[in-house]
């Protein structure tokens, strides 16, 4: 296995993207499975499971609650269940890793549960806001603990009991919907989220499908405590999130023509689909069908130019960790391409509107970065070396951006990848991209 801060990606020119492929299992719903599953009553068989390391860190953390989860093969994963009442507190702080969806579902979970119990994470994650998490969840009784800031270490200490609250995100927020209700299944009375835009959906579905009432509405979610989920079989589909790279890749390398199979497209997920297809992608989605709850299908991808537009606002919640992706994408569309309303892509695992920027700029695109978004001009991607920060979705995207480049491209602090798409490397080559990954100072 690499150490952190030692892989590096140098990708060579040209090239093209074709085959059937299947990436990884869904980062978000894996995270889900693991934690509702715990709670579940029986065993929870799972398939497709994502054995990244943020997903390994949430399966970590429920282990170490005393939850049995045995992997008996790969991407399966059985959890007996202990019920809502059944975790115990960890002998040690719950290292969570770079996983800000462990991190902030696991303070709305661990706030109803009687015990006091510390949550890290890595650099990365200390400097990422925590706030937006632990203002509602005080409002509902959680006694919190952080930094100054309101970053981690979260420290969540017993409680009486939680209230349930009627909460209207500022800014819309799987993450904190999601915290807030799991905290929910241990409040007195009703929890209801209100969301200016919507966001995934995985974990509401994932309640209902476990058998837990819940009420939605427009842009409203609404539960009450003290119900039970029972376990089952779960299916996880390939990730969105992951695919984005391999569409835009094989949208902008000429004669590709690439199947990504099994890939979810839950409605509050594909907004990187619409995007691409408004800049003139050429994305066919066949089979569709739902899995455990979750819309499914293959993707087709062939070559296609791609024009600059203005991305809708609306969009922007739909495919806010596809963006590094979409980028790549306008830097080798036609014209302009202007993002505006993405505030929260400066508060990720990195700033991708600035990371993004200084390595486009590097290449050789005009570029302007703005507070809540970005300006690029499609242009010609030159060679060089770029840095990914640390970020798994910074590093795949240049990775893609090198079916375009003049020259060899180098991505420094690759690392993360394997947070959520081990094997990124070894897949992506499989279908034509020439890649290859180092360690730093390796003869």
């Amino acid at each position: 296995m690499y150490s952190h801060n030692s892989l590096t990606f140098t990708i060579h020119p040209g090239g093209s993207l074709c085959g059937v492929i299947r990436t990884p299992g869904d980062k978000s719903i894996s995270h889900r499975a693991i934690m509702l599953g715990s709670l579940a009553e029986g065993e929870s068989r799972v398939t497709g499971f994502l054995e990244g390391e943020d997903s390994l860190a949430t399966l970590a953390a429920f282990r170490a609650m005393g939850v049995t989860i045995a992997r008996p093969a790969t991407g399966e994963v059985v959890i007996q269940g202990v019920g809502m009442h059944g975790l115990h507190a960890p002998a040690e702080p719950l290292d969570v890793g770079n996983s800000g969806t462990s991190m902030r579902l696991l303070a709305g979970l661990l706030a109803g549960q009687g015990f006091a119990v510390t949550l890290t994470g890595d650099a990365s994650l200390s400097k990422r806001p925590m706030r937006r998490v632990i203002e509602p969840l005080t409002q509902m009784g959680a006694r919190i603990e952080s930094e100054a800031g309101g970053s981690a270490p979260l420290r969540i200490l017993p409680t009486a009991h939680l209230v349930g609250i009627d909460y209207r995100l500022p800014v819309a927020s799987a993450q904190v919907k999601s915290a807030l209700l799991l905290a929910g299944l241990y409040a007195e009375g009703e929890t209801a989220v209100t969301e200016p835009a919507p966001t995934r959906d995985h974990t509401e579905r994932m309640l209902l499908g476990m058998g837990y009432p819940l009420e939605r509405a427009e842009g409203r979610v609404a539960l009450r405590g003290g119900g039970r989920l029972q376990g089952g079989s779960l299916a996880v589909p390939a990730d969105i999130s992951s695919a984005a790279f391999f569409l835009v890749g094989a949208t902008i390398a000429a004669d590709s023509d690439l199947t990504l199979e099994h890939v979810g497209i839950n409605p509050t997920r594909v907004g990187v689909i619409h995007i691409l297809r408004a800049m003139g992608a050429d994305i066919t989605l066949l089979n569709l069908r739902e899995v455990s709850g979750e819309p499914v299908a293959d993707l087709r991808v062939r070559s296609a130019p791609l024009r600059g537009i203005v991305i809708p606002e609306e969009q922007v919640p739909l495919a806010i960790d596809e963006f590094p992706a979409i980028f790549v994408a306008a830097a080798c569309a036609e014209g302009e391409t202007l993002l505006t309303g993405a505030e929260e892509l400066r508060v990720k695992e990195s700033d991708r509107i600035q990371v993004m920027a200084d390595g486009l700029a590097l290449l050789g695109i005009d570029v302007e970065p703005r507070s809540d978004g970005i300006r690029i001009r499609g242009g010609k991607i030159g060679s060089g070396r770029v840095e990914s920060h640390g970020d798994h979705r910074i590093a795949m995207a240049f990775a893609m951006a090198g079916l375009r480049a003049s020259g060899a491209i180098t991505i420094g602090d690759c690392a993360n990848v394997n947070t959520s798409f081990p094997g990124f490397a070894t897949l992506a080559a499989g279908c034509g991209l020439a890649i290859e990954a180092t360690t730093e100072g390796a003869a």
